[in-house]
């Protein structure tokens, strides 16, 4: 009996060391990359940044593939059933991870089952107006709301999305009812905050910035914690006593039950790629706040705070799930 045990414990031994050797020698092929979202966004770049540093930090390929739709969900079911050994992760904006549990009544994946491995970058929303709205700061345009309840257009990418639920979350803080216009897409919106067609936005700054100084639109503040180098004299939301902070952020995370060593070694890794100049000067070109500075559990720490905030907003909004 002791020589069965003996031997079913070497067996045991001999069985684990493959999968040892293959962590740490991880990776030893190519690493498919699925991008939640349609190529050319924010994601998109960032992701296509990291791999190309990954490969050569790896020698092995990093290959981003695109699989956009139904607000994300369509990449996290690819990643949520991979095997996971660190050879298919998730690139995604918040929807997936965050959000779309909210809006859904039933998702093939648990949001809350995916290992974050690092933040690429945050993209902060801000709320921008039409050039002639009669306010000039954050405190007279809450009043000016306030006198003129329902009055007011807002536009957003849709119903759900970081922009719609900013603006739910701005009204339910400061007693305010503005009128919701959903867009598909935000190239309308931009148009049409332009053009005067509908009042304000809560928008990313990357799309906001090129209006703004261009003087076809004004940002009166931004929902971040401290103030954005290249905006420096537009207030944050919290400076008026709003403390609002909303951003469309790129993280990279692995399927459920990914060994640690695998999440530390990519966490490392791509955070080591983050703080390149090419790969900093590029993403900052896109008014994006580069990531590169946290760790797997402090990743997670804030998506499950990201996932909180947002359920609240889908509540302010009235959104029932589909």
């Amino acid at each position: 009996m002791l020589r069965c045990v003996a031997a079913a414990a070497a067996a045991g031994v001999l069985a684990a060391a493959p999968a040892f050797a293959q962590q740490g020698d991880y990776p030893t092929r190519p690493v498919k990359m699925i991008v939640d979202v349609a190529p050319g966004g924010g994601v998109d770049t960032a992701t296509r940044l990291v791999a190309g540093k990954l490969e050569r930090t790896f020698g092995q390929p990093f290959v981003v593939e695109n699989r956009p739709g139904a607000a994300g969900s369509i990449g996290a079911e690819v990643v949520y059933a991979a095997e996971p050994d660190g050879y298919m992760l998730l690139a995604s904006s918040p929807s997936p991870l965050a959000i779309n549990q909210w809006l859904y009544k039933k998702l093939s994946y648990d949001p809350a089952g995916f290992q974050p491995i690092a933040m690429m970058s945050r993209i902060p929303n801000v709320l921008m107006v039409r050039t002639d709205f009669p306010a000039e700061d954050v405190q007279g345009f809450v009043a000016y709301v306030k006198q003129h309840p329902g009055a007011l257009s807002f536009g957003s990418q849709g119903v759900g999305t970081a922009s719609h639920l900013t603006g739910a979350m701005f009204m339910r803080r400061t007693g305010t009812r503005m009128t919701h216009v959903p867009y598909k897409g935000t190239a309308p919106i931009i148009s049409d905050v332009v053009a005067g067609h509908i009042d304000l936005t809560f928008i990313q700054v990357s799309n906001a910035f090129p209006m703004h100084e261009a003087g076809k639109a004004r940002i009166l503040a931004v929902a971040t914690e401290r103030r954005l180098d290249f905006l420096p004299d537009v207030p944050t939301l919290a400076e008026a006593g709003l403390p609002i902070s909303t951003d469309t952020w790129n993280a990279i995370s692995a399927p459920p039950k990914t060994p640690a060593a695998i999440i530390a070694k990519l966490n490392g890794a791509i955070n080591a790629a983050l703080k390149e100049p090419d790969v900093q000067s590029k993403l900052r070109a896109l008014k994006a706040l580069v990531g590169g500075d946290s760790s797997p559990a402090e990743v997670q720490a804030f998506v499950e705070s990201e996932r909180r905030q947002w359920g609240e907003a889908v509540r302010d909004a009235g959104v029932v799930p589909q």
